[in-house]
């Protein structure tokens, strides 16, 4: 089973973007024609079509392709991965990192693609509550695992830039099935991610 990694091109919806930042880059007063903005309402149309690529991407897909049936039941984590996206209200960037643990229930899945899946919701305008959901509920209906537990740590550039304008606040999220329900099994998980085993 493969998916597709590559940037989704679509010359209809990118031939769109553009007439579209041109007629934002006006509206704000710019002078489109000026030599610094010639290309912009391109590259700002590539670059959305990169950043809301996960729309096109299908994580069951991406976790199915990496599969193996194992006789392993302890707890597997990837911690610290790093997340870029997009909130939903501005359409300005959040980011940070994620925290992903399940306890296998017959397989295990290749450990790169527990980044891809976060990728594929990350990618696409988001709230980081729903992000968080998503996550989880994409490991658990593929992998069925025993349980499966997810944290996410973000900055949100809709509260640094504008608004409230606070630079340190940290929004932290986390979701938990299974296993993780229990105090004792999230306990060791908080306690592990917490921790610089490395």
């Amino acid at each position: 089973m493969s998916y597709k990694t590559d940037e989704t091109r679509n010359d209809d919806a990118l031939n769109h973007l553009i007439e579209n930042y041109a007629a934002i880059l006006q509206a704000t007063g710019e002078n489109i024609s000026r030599e610094g903005l010639l290309k912009t309402p391109e590259r700002a149309a590539k670059a959305m079509q990169f950043l809301t690529q996960g729309y096109a991407q299908d994580a069951e897909t991406i976790l199915q392709s990496a599969m193996f049936q194992e006789d392993y039941s302890e707890m597997v984590i990837v911690k610290d991965i790093e997340l870029y996206s997009m909130c939903e209200h501005h359409m300005l960037p959040f980011f940070g990192k994620a925290h992903v643990a399940y306890i296998p229930n017959g397989y295990i899945v290749g450990l790169s693609k527990i980044p891809r899946v976060i990728d594929v919701f990350a990618r696409r305008l988001q709230v980081q509550e729903r992000l968080t959901h998503e996550v989880l509920h994409a490991i658990q209906d593929t992998l069925n695992p025993l349980g499966v537990a997810v944290v996410i740590e973000a900055r949100h550039m809709c509260m640094m830039m504008r608004g409230v304008q606070k630079q340190n606040s940290v929004t932290t999220t986390s979701a938990f099935t299974g296993e993780f329900q229990r105090v004792e099994t999230r306990s060791e998980f908080l306690n592990l991610i917490g921790h610089r085993l490395h």
